[in-house]
């Protein structure tokens, strides 16, 4: 089993930053991809953006230049820096690993953190 702790969310002005961490205990292997998803109002959720063990990354078109994701393998945590946001950056942010080798969502999801900016 696999829990994920996020934390690092809040209220921010449009322009502004915030960073994102994950922490995951439990069995976690280089080969999992983890990522952050997010999910607004109204909307389905969306990837952000996920990285693999060894640091191969994948972002979503919308956040290309502006959000860096990272990981720590030692401390098993997936960190999330948000850099320039915006108001449609507003969203839940959920972590996400995927026990299998492939990337897109698997199995093990955070309890969510509020990201919220304003104009």
């Amino acid at each position: 089993q696999v829990q994920l702790v996020e934390s690092g969310g809040g209220l921010v002005q449009a322009g502004g930053s915030l960073r994102l961490s994950c922490a995951a205990s439990g069995r976690v292997f280089l080969f999992n991809v983890m990522g952050w998803y997010r999910q607004a109002p109204g909307k389905q959720r969306e990837l952000v953006a996920a990285i693999t063990g060894v640091g191969s990354t994948d972002y979503a078109d919308s956040v290309k230049g502006r959000f860096t994701i990272s990981r720590d393998n030692a401390k098993k945590t997936v960190y999330l820096q948000m850099n320039s946001l915006n108001p449609e950056d507003t969203a839940v942010y959920y972590c996400n690993l995927n026990e299998g080798t492939t990337w897109g969502p698997g199995s093990y999801w955070g309890q969510g953190t509020q990201v919220t900016v304003s104009s």
